[in-house]
Order: structure tokens, then C-alpha cells, then sequence
């Protein structure tokens, strides 16, 4: 009996150890692909971190397979941090997502800019001097 449960236990650590190794494998793939898609956009892959998030059973001509999510940050501009999303089976990409970003032309940046400043809630210190000393 003895033999038998060692034998159970140095199956299951293989098995465990043979996960391991495809996973790893499939997350060296996400990262080469996670990469090769932010360059595509013109975005920055930032810190080199591709993380496994979500796993999820697919039906693929009428088969079932494992689609893996990956999650990882990118960046637009250099001083922002973006989610970005990939989804793969096997070795092939079957989604993606990435942050979009709005362009503005100068006239809208300007009329914005206005906007937020006439509605803001914040007093000037110059006109709270002069209600404060208004007599009464």
C-alpha cells in the first residue's frame, strides 16, 4: 500500500511540475506578444510584466480549450499607467485590449481648460480677502 501511495504522490508532483513548466512557457509567449502589440500601438510596455489573471474554458470548432488572460500595464504618453489585456489559446493571440487615446485638437484642449476654470469651486484668495473685509 505503501508503494502504491508513493507512487500516487510522484505522479501528482510531476503533473504539477509538468503545469508549471507549459505555463511558464505560455507566459513567456504572452510576454513576447504583449510586446510586439504595444509596439504595434505605439505604446510602452511597462515594467516588463506580463501576469497570468483569469483562465476560462472556450468552445473553438467545437472543441473545448483554455483561453488564458493575461493582464499587464502600459503606458501612452510616459507619465500614465494603463491596463491592457490579452487573451491567448495556446500559442495564438485571440483578444486584446489596449487603452485608447482621445486626441483633442488645440481649440478643445483651450475650451476645456476655460471651462474648468469658470466652474471650479475653488476661491481666490484675493476675493476671499475682500468679502472677509467688507464692513458690515
Amino acid at each position: 500500500m505503501s508503494d502504491l501511495h508513493t507512487l500516487f504522490l510522484l505522479l501528482l508532483l510531476g503533473a504539477v511540475v509538468g503545469l508549471w513548466l507549459k505555463f511558464s512557457a505560455g507566459r513567456d509567449r504572452a510576454v513576447r506578444e504583449a510586446r510586439r502589440q504595444c509596439e504595434r500601438h505605439g505604446l510602452q510596455l511597462l515594467d516588463e510584466t506580463v501576469g497570468l489573471r483569469a483562465l476560462r474554458l472556450r468552445r473553438v470548432n467545437g472543441w473545448q480549450a483554455i483561453e488564458r488572460c493575461y493582464g499587464f500595464d502600459v503606458s501612452i504618453d510616459g507619465d500614465d499607467r494603463e491596463p491592457g489585456r490579452l487573451w491567448m489559446i495556446g500559442n495564438a493571440m485571440t483578444g486584446l485590449s489596449l487603452p485608447t487615446v482621445k486626441l483633442v485638437s488645440p481649440q478643445e484642449a483651450v475650451a476645456s481648460l476655460l471651462a474648468t476654470a469658470s466652474t471650479s469651486n475653488v476661491v481666490p484668495i484675493d476675493r476671499q480677502r475682500q468679502t472677509n473685509n467688507r464692513p458690515h
